[in-house]
């Protein structure tokens, strides 16, 4: 082995084998997209047995090696997130800049725990945020951190409203005693079809999945303000602990916002933490035509934010915001081998102080380089493009016979259901169950499935702003002739 061609350095022949290894790996990447169909490889079955090959060979095969194999075995069979055929979830294709700040990412290495790891990465995340806080209406008081995704950074919301709580309503400190003898009477409100994370963050704190508490939705499956005051009282007479409220801002299913600004009033009226999930919603800050669905973020005391939904970056890419940086305290805890305190007193910022990871990437760079590659109009066009195809197959279902719509979508997702009066409602579940089957592996179409109201339906995630009207006409025609 070279020993010289292992990393890159400033050696001559290290920087060559750099540039060749990175042109031929996306020689194979272009070569690859040999079509625009979503997915164009085996059923599972098939493809267990085709990746299934030693993975430790005795003697190394060489990068050439690697790459034909990796060229034969994985690369024909991603999804690829850029076709407009790839609709089934918020899962994004990626913009070109923020590819190359990928390899950038990659390519330095740099780790977000302390300064001495990620000098001009730590000041680049610093300047991010306090522009993100800015962006989404907060104060100079503010502060966040990157995070590895919306689960992460609504943990990062519903942790800090715990010890908030904690310190501020009970006068306890659970970093240094943990959990109060009376934590199982802590109560979180949040949408009977908020995100998963509310009930695995709930475990993860030490309050378990009975601390949740589910509200109602509407018929536009908004939280309904009436059932949480409903539910707050009637704790708070039986002596539980309502400690946090979290509003979807855009949910995973409908793209539906719940009332911001109203549960904002009810909260500070009951001296309960406000968070935001809107881990969807967010992009819409980036359009002049629709940021105003998610006004009142800024009365929030945690926001979620991704950048891998409707920001349309690579995995992973999530932002916390903290309305008071105060409340950043419970992460602070100080190691002479990584955050020493005479260190932050000379200007030294070691963002481990208020991250729930030690090693992290430095994701910010995706953001601050493709903010100013795109600047305002640019995304103002993006945005807008996805909340309006979304608007566009909406009113396209309600003028054709064989579709059930739900809701009027708020961003950019859709669903809906094929229905025939003369089968029965288990026969039309069936018949949505096999369409969706039929698109991935005939037509190398995918999309999502769901359940609503206890029935199968079918569901387009718009977050690709390549979709065309005409493509989507077309594509709701073959759903029409597959069901058949």
């Amino acid at each position: 082995m070279n020993k010289n061609k292992v990393f890159i350095t400033n050696d001559k022949n290290a920087l060559e084998e750099y540039e060749s290894i990175i042109q031929k790996t996306s020689r194979a990447i272009t070569e690859a997209f040999t079509n625009d169909r979503a997915y164009t490889g085996p059923v599972p079955f098939d493809l267990k047995k085709l990746v299934d090959v030693p993975m430790l060979p005795e003697t190394g095969i060489g990068f050439d090696g690697a790459l034909e194999q990796t060229k034969k075995l994985v690369l024909p069979n991603f999804v690829r997130t850029s076709s407009t055929d790839y609709m089934a979830h918020l899962h994004s294709a990626t913009l070109l800049e923020t590819i190359a700040a990928e390899l950038i990412i990659s390519t330095f290495n740099q780790s977000m725990d302390s300064w001495d790891q990620s000098p001009v990465a730590t000041e680049i995340e610093v300047q991010t945020v306090k522009q993100l806080c800015k962006l989404y209406g907060y104060d100079s008081n503010s502060d966040g951190v990157f995070t590895s995704g919306g689960s992460q950074s609504n943990t990062t919301g519903i942790f800090l409203a715990r010890d908030w709580f904690c310190n501020k309503k009970l006068n306890y400190d659970v970093k240094k005693l943990g959990l109060p003898e009376n934590y199982r009477k802590f109560r979180l409100y949040t949408s009977e079809i908020s995100h998963f994370s509310m009930e695995k963050s709930a475990h993860m704190l030490g309050l378990g999945y009975d601390s949740v508490v589910k509200v109602p939705v509407d018929d536009r499956m908004k939280m309904d303000l009436n059932a949480l005051k409903s539910l707050i009282a009637k704790d708070k007479a039986e002596g539980k602990l309502p400690f946090c409220v979290v509003a979807t801002v855009g949910t995973t299913d409908y793209g539906s916002i719940d009332p911001i600004e109203e549960i904002a009033e009810i909260c500070k009226a009951e001296g309960i933490w406000f968070h935001c999930d809107a881990a969807y919603g967010s992009g819409a800050i980036m359009s002049d035509k629709y940021k105003s669905r998610i006004a009142g973020l800024n009365k929030a005391d945690s926001i979620t934010v991704d950048f891998h939904k409707m920001f349309m970056m690579p995995i992973s890419c999530s932002c916390s915001l903290i309305k008071d940086a105060s409340n950043f305290d419970p992460f602070e805890l100080h190691a002479d081998y990584l955050n020493r305190e005479e260190d932050e007193e000379d200007g030294y910022t070691n963002l481990v102080s208020k991250s729930m990871q030690t090693t992290r990437r430095f994701d910010a760079l995706k953001v601050w380089l493709s903010f100013q590659c795109r600047g305002k109009d640019g995304w103002n066009e993006l945005i807008d493009t996805c909340v309006e195809n979304a608007k566009y197959v909406y009113d396209s279902l309600g003028k054709r016979t064989g579709f059930a719509r739900t809701c009027e979508p708020e961003l950019s997702s859709i669903v809906f259901r094929l229905y025939d009066e003369k089968l029965s409602d288990e026969e039309n579940d069936e018949v949505n169950k096999k369409v969706r089957r039929a698109l991935i592996h005939q037509e190398g179409v995918v999309i999502g499935q769901t359940v609503y109201n206890g029935r199968v339906h079918l569901k387009f995630t718009l977050i690709n702003p390549l979709t065309s009207h005409e493509k989507l006409d077309e594509l709701m025609d073959l759903i029409a002739k597959l069901k058949v």
